[in-house]
């Protein structure tokens, strides 16, 4: 007798039914039924991210920019002095080259991942006329779709699980998470600019095993706007040399400086090109943020890392922004020269207003940021991020809590110097009413009938 395959009996007598799927022979309440079945697994079934997400730590910024949105659609006039985010123009003579270079349909293929050959000669001879440092523009310059883009594969092409590397913290927060996007670990040390740093570092490169791979550093830096002089890379190579460590530096506010102050390139130091790398940006001096162009120099090696790693996920920068910064590096020193101006100008305003009403502040000689310990009798004791939310919330100015940047960062704030002055002066009026708990704006007076 052959086998009969089996079949559902849902209890229909209708014929002209038999021909449809079964889902749609339900009865209501077996439907229903089914319907709740299949929510209870599409409540169980969970998309799970990577490790190396998970291994992130929370992102301290979040409340923050959460906040100032709801201001703002609340219509407050909320002073944004909490992103390094330049708001001053690009040169026009860079404008007008993109606009040019747009309209030549050359520039619209995909470009070399590398950048292209007179860019990277730019570069070259800028360290050369700057820094008085040689490079072979072939094998010793690579550009970047933004620094930050470059600095985070290269961790990625240098590190992974059971790697280490030294973070000073505080720190800019990419110097972490690069670290720990790419499967590896951060030892922290105290951050500084003098022996004693440097001591530590080496101490903590000897005695730690594994031995560390990178050695990250950041002067002038961010967020704290410390420098360093003259002879302090001589050290930063001896150590790495001396225990086999890789070191990356990231320049971005090398020509963002002031009062005379030059800072002073790793790559200047004899023997740093056998050692490390060595990042620069367009963004702060040329304000050509949103460009998203920078570049390494430095080890051959670790830039064939990159370019590896480059090659897989990129095509390179669009080439009508390269042929740009082809002209801001050969034409613009004067205008580096006159935003710095600009961003003396501010750092002062901001430096003498909050030494007015008891904030801690020494006039950093680099960067486009002031870094300043907030008393306990303002904060009340609140954590750094929360007294931001409150300095939000209540006086209408956002400002970047230093222990988003690390631990050490607690009890201190981060001020961007990306708006005018006369912005500032009210940032400050606002925060000086704030901690004298006076409202900022006077209450409008009703007239009676």
């Amino acid at each position: 007798m052959p086998k009969q395959s089996a079949k559902l009996d849902i209890g229909i007598k209708d014929k002209s039914l038999e021909n449809l799927p079964v889902w749609c022979k339900l009865s209501d309440c077996n439907r229903r039924s089914a319907l709740g079945f299949v929510g209870k697994i599409m409540a169980e079934f969970n998309i799970e991210p990577a490790q190396r997400i998970k291994r992130l730590p929370p992102y301290l910024f979040g409340r923050l920019n959460a906040l100032k949105l709801a201001k703002r659609q609340q219509g407050a006039d909320i002073i944004d002095l909490g992103m390094g985010n330049p708001s001053d123009p690009v040169p026009q003579i860079v404008i007008d080259k993109l606009c040019e270079a747009a309209q030549d349909p050359r520039n619209h293929r995909y470009s070399a991942s590398k950048g292209i050959k007179g860019l990277r000669k730019e570069i070259a001879k800028k360290y050369e006329r700057k820094w008085n440092v040689q490079l072979d523009w072939q094998t010793e310059v690579l550009t970047c779709i933004g620094s930050k883009e470059g600095f985070s594969h290269l961790c990625l092409a240098m590190l992974g699980p059971g790697d280490t590397a030294v973070v000073p913290d505080p720190a800019f927060p990419i110097h972490n998470y690069s670290v720990a996007l790419a499967g590896a670990n951060v030892i922290s040390v105290p951050l500084g600019n003098d022996e004693k740093f440097l001591k530590t570092i080496a101490k903590v490169v000897e005695h730690l095993y594994p031995k560390p791979k990178l050695l990250i550093l950041n002067f002038p830096h961010n967020p704290t706007a410390m420098t360093v002089d003259e002879g302090f890379f001589e050290t930063v190579v001896d150590v790495a040399k001396r225990f086999g460590i890789a070191v990356i530096h990231d320049f971005a506010y090398g020509e963002t400086c002031f009062d005379g102050y030059k800072a002073p390139s790793l790559l200047s130091v004899k023997g740093a090109k056998d050692v490390g790398v060595e990042f620069i940006t367009m963004s702060k001096p040329y304000n050509m943020a949103g460009f998203r162009i920078g570049f390494v120099a430095g080890n051959k090696n670790m830039l064939d890392y990159l370019a590896t790693i480059k090659g897989y996920y990129d095509y390179g920068i669009f080439q009508a922004i390269q042929i740009a910064g082809i002209i801001a590096l050969r034409h613009c020193e004067d205008d580096i020269i006159a935003q710095n101006e600009r961003y003396r100008s501010r750092r002062d305003v901001v430096c003498e207003g909050l030494s007015r009403i008891g904030w801690e502040v020494q006039k950093p000689r680099a960067t486009m940021f002031v870094w300043a310990k907030v008393p306990k009798e303002h904060s009340g004791g609140k954590g750094s991020i929360d007294y931001a939310m409150d300095l939000m919330e209540y006086a209408e100015v956002a400002i970047a809590p230093g222990r988003a940047f690390g631990e050490n960062g607690e009890d201190y704030m981060r001020i961007a110097l990306v708006e005018n002055e006369q912005r500032l002066r009210q940032a400050i009026r606002n925060i000086t009413r704030f901690v004298q708990q006076r409202p900022i704006r006077k209450a409008k007076s009703g007239k009676k009938d």
